[in-house]
């Protein structure tokens, strides 16, 4: 089931990825791994212009994506944002359904382009990005904060 977050929801998605960074050697600063809003999403999703949904599988979380309104972004532009499943589900097709969830959210918003910040270690999903139609970029769009993320991608709605 993919849903929008609800707050019960904090510790369990903030944990899911947590765990998705360490696997991939990537739990270090200037990642949302070290980013505080990281363990209260549901808060910071109730920013306007902004969603955040929940993966939910036999009542447990076990991944989430959404759309946020970056602070520096160009008009039109949102990031797509904290796309983490647990180890066991990747590769499955989730990942994917949750990038095309946050997308019709991003295309009913009025947004016109995705922006994403990621990083190479986390090759499954810069793969993933490349097949839905994400292009690299050289240089980061916006101000996220996340200085440790050194690959920049976008896509037209």
């Amino acid at each position: 089931m993919i849903r929008e977050i609800q707050v019960q929801d904090n510790v369990a998605i903030a944990q899911v990825i947590r765990r998705a960074l360490e696997e991939y050697g990537q739990a270090k600063e200037g990642t949302v791994y070290t980013d505080p809003t990281t363990d209260d999403l549901f808060e910071l999703f109730k920013t306007e212009g902004s969603v955040y949904f929940i993966l939910e599988l036999d009542g447990k979380v076990v991944g989430g994506c959404g759309i946020y309104p970056t602070k520096g972004l160009p008009t039109g532009y949102a990031e797509l944002v904290k796309l983490y499943l647990n180890a066991d589900l990747r590769g499955k097709g989730y990942g994917k359904a949750l990038m095309q969830k946050s997308m019709e959210a991003a295309q009913k918003m009025g947004y016109t382009h995705l922006y994403l910040e990621s990083i190479p270690a986390l090759n499954e999903a810069v793969h993933l990005y490349e097949k839905v139609g994400f292009e690299k970029l050289d240089a980061p769009l916006g101000d996220s904060g996340h200085f440790s993320c050194d690959l920049w991608m976008e896509r037209q709605l």
